[in-house]
């Protein structure tokens, strides 16, 4: 049920439990938001074999599982995902160009670790050096586009942490772009699933590069590391890293019917391992959670009343609508009611924050989120005005 609350209460008819099903803010931890006396019993995580990890709903941004996941650890060549995202968008400004050729330094041709062992005497264009370290995790690769995108790889790595830290990547810093040891270069699972989710929503048209299962370059074929993409069909990426200190890691996401979920997992003690404990989170979160589409984008929410204006009443909703997550089945047990901001005075503008959807589950607070107005209100007559102040005067 739906109440509109200002200095009293008004029932909105339109709006059933139906709708309510599986509500959260999105920046609230699902465990941390229902641990509470007499809420909803939490579905039990499993038992996860890694030092740390973190399990997102990539539509609605809530965290379903974690542990650790703010420690600050060697992320090992889950590095690479912020050098993709950085020649995405070199290649979206037009600072670089799929076919281009990208020159070879020795600096590049000497890397260390893991490679797609780019050859000096063969052109290599920069898609095929996104491949070469989305699939085969070439450090070679990974020196190349950074030089290429900055002139040289610790410009590029200086870059790396401005981003993330646009990106609200608290707990990140990176000194290369391969994820090589080093002391001052961290993340952490929380920071890598935000920029997992940050490539899936900034980039699509390149995020089908990792889900190759293989690329060969020099007539030297490798698989992709990420052995989920042959082991469950709904995974269609993202990046594995291993070093001794790291231990073996992975980010992983899947995409079950509508859901996409995005799951870290940091310092496994195997390479199966990493594969293991990423199925069992991506299994428990398709399982044991929903999604549900509360409000389309400027969908209503509800009227709200204003005072001195050219209108009596204004629209309320949420300008990028309102999805949620929350476990199966609990859709009948929560409550919501929309807070106007009272007296709401003209002029009002589109995208003004007018109210509050408060959401309870059982009676106890859940979430609130910001009510803007979905239309402007114009100032109204004097004759309006002047009556509405003499109503608020014996309001």
């Amino acid at each position: 049920m739906i109440a509109i609350k200002s200095a009293r209460f008004a029932r909105l008819g339109a709006a059933g439990l139906a709708l309510l099903a599986g509500l959260l803010c999105g920046a609230v931890p699902v465990r941390d938001a229902l641990a509470q006396p007499g809420a909803l019993p939490l579905p039990t995580p499993p038992a996860i074999n890694a030092r740390a990890w973190m399990l997102v709903d990539h539509d609605t941004g809530q965290v379903l599982t974690a542990q650790a996941a703010d420690e600050r650890v060697e992320p090992a060549s889950l590095t690479k995902l912020m050098t993709a995202y950085l020649a995405f968008n070199a290649i979206r400004q037009k600072r670089l160009a799929p076919t281009q050729v990208v020159p070879i330094s020795d600096r590049a041709r000497k890397a260390i670790g893991s490679r797609m062992f780019i050859d000096q005497r063969v052109p290599v264009t920069v898609d095929e050096l996104l491949r070469g370290m989305i699939v085969q995790s070439g450090n070679d690769a990974s020196i190349a586009l950074a030089e290429a995108v900055a002139g040289g790889e610790d410009a590029f790595a200086a870059a790396m942490t401005r981003e993330a830290q646009r990106l609200g990547m608290r707990n990140t810093a990176f000194l290369n772009a391969t994820g090589l040891p080093d002391a001052g270069h961290y993340s952490s699972a929380a920071d890598l699933a935000r920029l997992a989710s940050a490539i899936l929503r900034d980039f699509p048209e390149f995020y089908p590069l990792y889900s190759l299962r293989d690329y060969t370059y020099n007539k030297i074929r490798q698989p992709n590391r990420n052995r989920l993409l042959l082991l469950d069909p709904s995974v269609d990426g993202m990046k594995t890293g291993h070093t001794e200190a790291a231990g073996w890691c992975l980010v992983s996401s899947a995409r079950r019917g509508e859901r996409r979920l995005v799951a870290v997992v940091l310092g496994a003690p195997s390479e199966s391992a990493r594969i293991a404990e990423s199925q069992k989170l991506l299994n428990f979160g398709f399982q044991f959670y929903d999604n549900f589409r509360l409000y389309a984008p400027r969908q209503a929410v509800g009227s709200l009343e204003v005072w001195k204006g050219s209108s009596r009443q204004i629209k309320a909703g949420f300008e990028s609508g309102l999805m949620v997550t929350l476990p199966a089945g609990s859709g009948p047990r929560v409550k919501a009611e929309l807070e106007s901001v009272q007296p709401l005075m003209a002029p009002v503008a589109a995208g003004q924050r007018v109210g509050t959807l408060r959401l309870t589950l059982d009676g106890r607070p859940l979430a609130e989120y910001p009510v803007v107005a979905l239309e402007a209100v114009e100032v109204a007559n004097v004759l309006r005005r002047a009556w509405d102040g003499l109503r608020l005067m014996f309001k």
